[in-house]
């Protein structure tokens, strides 16, 4: 159980870094809002590696490049995951243009995937 709630807190990070690149790059810099969030995402994805490898799977004396590679088909999974969900949801409910149903099935599915999908796929196949 702790490690599955380092897992969360370890996520909760990431996002943080993501979204504050994204709103630095954004706001701050004027940088194209779509190449902003790739690099927020970018930096969240890396971050959250860097942690889990060192503080949630003690793993850093392991193969840092097929961690790494495993990472990132994960990371390709997660997002194709909850980029099917999102779409799904919205376009059958028909509320894709509605900005509070958005946002909450954003944090749903997020969470839904990030406890399920992320968590076993980094325990089993990245750190195992």
């Amino acid at each position: 159980m702790i490690k599955f709630l380092k897992v969360q807190a370890s996520s909760l990070i990431a996002t943080g870094v993501d979204w504050t690149t994204v709103f630095m790059l954004s706001v701050f810099a004027g940088a194209w809002s779509a190449g902003a969030n790739i690099a927020g995402a970018i930096a969240g994805g890396v971050a959250n590696f860097l942690i889990n490898r060192q503080w949630v799977f003690n793993k850093e004396k392991g193969a840092f490049g097929g961690q790494a590679l495993r990472y990132g088909i994960t990371w390709v999974g997660n997002m194709l995951l909850n980029t099917a969900c999102m779409w799904v949801i919205l376009h059958f409910t028909g509320w894709k243009d509605d900005l509070e149903m958005v946002g909450l099935f954003k944090v749903l599915v997020s969470l839904l995937i990030g406890f399920t999908y992320s968590y076993i796929m980094q325990k089993r196949f990245v750190f195992k």
